[in-house]
């Protein structure tokens, strides 16, 4: 057996597949397919699952009501379609405030001289470093009403003899941008840095001996190389956020509320696990379908040759 496996390239790859698979199917496969049956299931009195296939949870979601006060034969509740569509927007928002940001410093640290550059990509990495809720609830202290923010504009205010009001920014939709943002930042930068670094500089040369300036070279050279970047990182940050309900919970308070905090609280307020499984897929399906057009419009990793 051991001969066999020295000689046998295809068994090698077999054996160092096999414990991928055994972790892909036990912790993935399995726990997805039985989401995927609680969902059709309905709720029993005492919150769990009576297994019996039903569209209901699925209608529910969506707003269907098929008993209605006025009379008429279907009407619609748009309560949980508004939580679907403020979250994808706000993946939306997010994402693309996180690029805005990170690629002019992922281009910094890049073009930045050989010996900073570890320092700097570890000013990047350090705010990782901390929890992840203790990050959100630093910024609880910058927003509120008594916050360090609103205490500079006091400050400044009084300086020039101007009545400041306090500015109301925790528990908005603005807050719980700001710290989707904060949080997801550096999962863009990492990307993008390592396909601006990986750019040859004779491409830059090239541009230059050809009479291109640095717009058009940015644009012709530097911008379709490091899509790549651009893409993984999008992946990165979009998806999580489409997931997430401790920022908005927190920043967000109980006046934000998205599908991950929906989720949340049918598993563990409401004791509807049928509810939230069905919620939990669609929110799967959503962010598969926009991760498909997204790469299928942009490419998911491959080199962009410019033209």
């Amino acid at each position: 057996m051991l001969q066999r496996l020295r000689e046998d390239k295809s068994l090698q790859g077999t054996m160092l597949v096999i414990p991928v698979l055994v972790f892909m199917v036990g912790l993935l496969i399995i726990p997805l397919l039985l989401t995927t049956v609680v969902s059709f299931g309905q709720r029993s009195p005492d919150g769990g699952v009576i297994y019996a296939f039903t569209l209901d949870n699925y209608i529910r979601l969506f707003g269907i009501n098929f008993s209605c006060e006025s009379g008429a034969p279907v009407c619609f509740d748009t309560l949980y379609l508004d939580i679907l569509t403020r979250s994808l927007s706000l993946a939306f928002n997010s994402t693309l405030f996180v690029i805005l940001l990170a690629y002019p410093l992922a281009y910094f640290i890049a073009r930045a001289p050989l010996k900073r550059r570890n320092t700097l990509l570890f000013l990047v990495l350090v705010p990782l470093w901390t929890n992840f809720v203790i990050r959100v609830y630093a910024w609880m202290m910058l927003l509120r009403t008594q916050g360090v923010i609103n205490g500079v504009l006091g400050w400044l205010a009084g300086m020039i003899g101007l009545d400041f009001v306090p500015l109301e920014m925790l528990y908005t939709p603005g807050a719980v941008l700001v710290g989707m943002v904060y949080e997801f930042l550096p999962f863009m930068i990492l990307p993008i840095y390592t396909s601006l670094e990986k750019i040859d500089n004779s491409l830059y040369e090239a541009a230059a001996d050809l009479g291109a300036n640095a717009v058009r070279t940015f644009f012709r050279v530097t911008l379709p190389l490091s899509m790549p970047g651009v893409v993984a990182g999008t992946i990165l940050v979009f998806i999580p956020v489409m997931g997430t309900f401790i920022v908005s919970d927190i920043l967000g308070g109980r006046q934000v509320i998205l599908v991950g905090n929906l989720i949340q609280r049918q598993f563990l307020d409401a004791r509807d696990p049928t509810f939230g499984s069905a919620a939990s897929l669609i929110l799967m399906i959503m962010t598969l379908i926009v991760t498909y057009f997204y790469t299928r419009k942009f490419g998911f990793g491959e080199e962009i040759v410019p033209a």
